[in-house]
């Protein structure tokens, strides 16, 4: 083996893999590392670059077929990690397998197979190992297996020696959970900027109506931060971008239709939109036709159906009026992955603080506030408190206590 081989760490590996593998960081893509990268020694003595765990972040412990893989993530890939053209909408779910120098060499062999593994609900699966390490009988053997390799030079380049085909995988929640994030509805620093749901609402009504929709939306006193008002009808499923710009969904489409047959037309509906200017009424209350509209908005969100059945399990458990903590333990129990992409951070410090090397969850930083997504636990809970779902308002992450920051069903059944 060569000395550009044998300095080569796990670490080192894995982020030069992701950043072949996903380097656009505005793209519609998201990858998690494994929790055990979060550590500032990854053997004694060698200490991790800090930029290096900055770049593999966010962490977390993500079950995929047998075991948990280093990196998992949904992206288009470049066609030259691909051995045919994907011809599905959908961006492949991909496992990657990193093996740097350990005391006993570099084990790519076992890379190939951990990764074959993976495939079982993975659509494509890589070894990334130092490319001195890989041998033609590792290369045979990934080919036989349907595993790509990918060969990391120590100046940081990355060969694609073996390229794999895409599979179809079976989706499970914990899969499903890096999906979402890659999604156009994924839980993102800036998903929802806004806490009311008619903010949301308002902007399919004027994007469909004549006229400037930033200015329509100023006129009638709809909301003022027309950008977060746009991305938040997007996490909503409201609108989506097309070739010819944003067009409305079949979910938009139908708050126009409803905006039509309640108020007229769409003018006479975002007319209504100034006497809820500032109210911080109930929205179901203040407006019951509208929030009940709202509500199956929001419930059609993907993560509002699972809080909601597992605050019913809760409920049907005794735990009626679950803290913060106490929830998101409790879905950890059930929904590891999501429930950490959901609620928290992802930055590395968050993650690396709140997480075990194993993914288990650490209770004393669960009980810090800005450990959570605010879209989470301050703009989506205030939604879901407002179209009548739960009992109390969000709070932004500064100003929450997590064990006494309740979420609860207001109507249980």
């Amino acid at each position: 083996m060569s000395s550009a081989a044998e300095s080569l760490d796990e670490p080192e590996v894995l982020v030069r893999a992701k950043g072949r593998l996903f380097p656009d960081e505005d793209a519609p893509a998201y990858a998690v590392a494994d929790t055990q990268f979060a550590r500032e020694e990854w053997r004694p003595g060698r200490a991790v670059d800090p930029a290096v765990r900055e770049r593999l972040a966010p962490f977390n412990h993500v079950r995929i077929g047998g075991g948990y893989p280093d990196l998992v993530g949904v992206g288009r890939l470049d066609r030259e990690l691909l051995a045919v053209e994907r011809l599905s909408d959908e961006p492949p779910l991909v496992a990657v397998e990193a093996k740097g120098v350990a005391s006993d060499g570099v084990d790519t062999r076992r890379g190939i197979v951990q990764a074959y593994d993976r495939l079982g609900e993975a659509n494509a699966a890589y070894l990334a190992a130092p490319a001195p390490a890989v041998s033609e009988t590792d290369r045979t053997l990934a080919r036989e297996l349907n595993v790509g390799v990918l060969g990391v030079e120590r100046d940081g380049s990355v060969a694609t020696l073996e390229v794999p085909r895409v599979v179809g995988g079976r989706t499970t929640t914990e899969a499903t959970a890096i999906r979402f994030q890659a999604s156009a509805q994924g839980v993102a620093d800036r998903s929802f900027g806004l806490n009311h749901p008619k903010n949301y609402l308002g902007y399919p009504i004027a994007h469909y109506a004549d006229g400037d929709t930033a200015t329509l939306l100023s006129r009638y006193d709809v909301v003022g931060a027309v950008d977060d008002a746009r991305k938040g009808a997007a996490f909503l499923g409201l609108i989506e971008d097309a070739p010819g710009g944003i067009e409305l969904t079949p979910l938009g489409k139908e708050v126009v239709r409803f905006a039509k047959r309640t108020a007229g037309s769409v003018e006479g509906a975002l007319a209504t939109f100034a006497d809820w200017y500032r109210s911080r009424k109930r929205f179901v209350e203040l407006a019951p036709a509208w929030g009940e509209l709202a509500r199956r908005v929001v419930f059609a969100y993907p993560a509002t159906e699972l809080l909601v059945t597992e605050l019913q399990a809760l409920h049907r458990d005794g735990l009626r009026e679950p803290s913060l903590v106490e929830f998101l333990e409790y879905l950890h129990e059930l929904h590891p992955s999501f429930a950490v992409e959901l609620f928290v951070r992802g930055d590395e410090d968050v993650r690396g603080r709140a997480l075990t090397s194993d993914g288990e969850l650490r209770r004393t930083p669960l009980e810090d506030g800005e450990s959570y997504h605010s879209p989470t636990v301050f703009q989506l809970k205030t939604m879901l408190y407002h179209v009548g779902i739960l009992t109390e308002r969000g709070r932004e992450p500064h100003r929450l206590d997590p064990t006494d920051d309740v979420w609860a069903l207001r109507e249980s059944v």
